[in-house]
């Protein structure tokens, strides 16, 4: 009993005293932010056509569609031309933004909004990396995913800094973006815009009104509790996220695994040869066919793809066979990107992956982009030995807005 309630001690203060995995999500954040990014660019000349009052699927049929299943959009607040455009340049701001790591906490919110506005307004357009991504870009509001490789990083080292020497930062951006985006909100709350079903709606009063709290704790509080008492919930908060993100994963792999498993085509070895030969998905014949020329070939890769699928949720109890088996997946997944000419759903699938890279490994491969990057600043000079606190070994600023 004793030990029992010594290892329940241990998890709830390795759940509580820090955020895990800030490489993972720093990770994930860029991988699916540039994801839809890059997705948002090659189709802006498409836009109308895709998500605009050029579509098919027209503004009326949205309307309804919307309305049956209760789904959010922000594309439907308001109808014309210029309100399209405001929200595609802000989904591409956004998704700038939240690379960058740059005020991650209201970005990612953003972020979200974007997603589900582009997509719930024209469902037919996606595939299963917009799913992927429709389902993290919910994830990733509650992850505290601008620990490392962010600007909030770079300005909460500077904050400390500050402090250090004695002096006081003010944080004049965080108060007025909260303000700002409060009060459209408001508006299109009280004009009866914001339609359907109620969880997106709660979740931005819920965002808004947590960083008010956390704003007016940071300047008001007395003593240190009440802010201690906020790290704590969003900790977990993030780590609950963490654990959802790679239980998603998971699940991904494991359902289409067992649903291949049960397809004639997977069970004779020969599914992987149909796709190649489709006009759709040859966007390289000459690549597909020489793929597809030998059936050993084809064969061994339909078995692999399967049965890689089917065991990836299991290896997470073997480290090493779980980093073989997660190359093997991305190889994949850029394979697919390439000979099948579906780019966007391959780069999800590996952002996707990266929440379980090892720590080590994203340490070493941020040092070295550190070094490159400081390399060409001082025009091929050795950089200087990084300090060991640097923003890459910190969390978010403790004053402010949080990151």
């Amino acid at each position: 009993m004793n030990r029992l309630a010594l290892a329940v001690s241990r998890g709830v203060g390795r759940v509580t005293e820090a955020a895990l995995g800030p490489y993972q999500t720093a990770v994930v954040r860029i991988g699916f932010s540039l994801t839809w990014l890059l997705f948002l660019l090659r189709e802006y000349p498409h836009r109308h056509q895709l998500y605009g009052p050029d579509g098919p699927w027209s503004w009326t049929l949205a309307r309804q569609l919307t309305a049956d299943n209760g789904a959010f959009t922000a594309l439907l607040w308001f109808r014309g031309g210029l309100w399209f455009e405001t929200c595609y340049a802000l989904a591409v701001l956004a998704s700038l933004l939240l690379a960058l790591g740059w005020r991650t906490r209201t970005t990612s919110v953003l972020f979200m909004v974007g997603v589900l506005s582009l997509q719930n307004r024209s469902i037919f357009m996606g595939d299963g990396g917009d799913n992927v991504l429709h389902l993290m870009s919910l994830y990733l509001v509650f992850t505290r995913c601008g620990q490392v490789w962010s600007l909030d990083a770079r300005r909460a080292a500077r904050v400390r800094a500050a402090h250090a020497r004695g002096e006081r930062v003010p944080d004049r951006a965080g108060p007025v973006l909260w303000s700002v985006l409060g009060l459209f909100l408001a508006v299109v709350t009280a004009a009866g815009r914001v339609r359907g079903e109620a969880f997106v709606p709660v979740l931005l009063w819920t965002v808004w009104l947590g960083l008010a709290l956390w704003w007016a704790v940071g300047r008001r509080a007395r003593s240190a509790q009440p802010r201690m008492l906020l790290d704590v919930v969003a900790r977990v908060v993030h780590n609950g996220a963490l654990l959802v993100i790679m239980a998603e994963a998971c699940l991904i792999y494991a359902t289409a695994g067992w649903y291949k498993v049960q397809g004639p085509r997977w069970q004779d070895g020969t599914a992987v040869y149909y796709p190649l030969h489709l006009d759709y998905f040859s966007p390289w014949p000459g690549l597909a066919g020489l793929l597809s020329a030998s059936g050993t070939l084809v064969m061994l890769v339909t078995y692999g793809t399967v049965i890689a699928q089917v065991a990836f949720p299991f290896t997470l109890f073997n480290r090493r066979v779980k980093n073989v088996l997660l190359a093997v997946m991305m190889t994949e997944h850029a394979v697919i990107a390439v000979v099948l000419g579906l780019p966007f759903f391959s780069l999800a699938m590996i952002a996707a992956d990266a929440v379980f890279l090892p720590t080590s490994f994203l340490r070493r491969l941020g040092g070295l982009a550190a070094r490159a990057r400081a390399r060409l600043r001082r025009g091929g000079d050795r950089p200087p030995a990084r300090d060991p606190r640097s923003p890459e070994d910190t969390g978010p600023a403790r004053v402010g807005f949080p990151a």
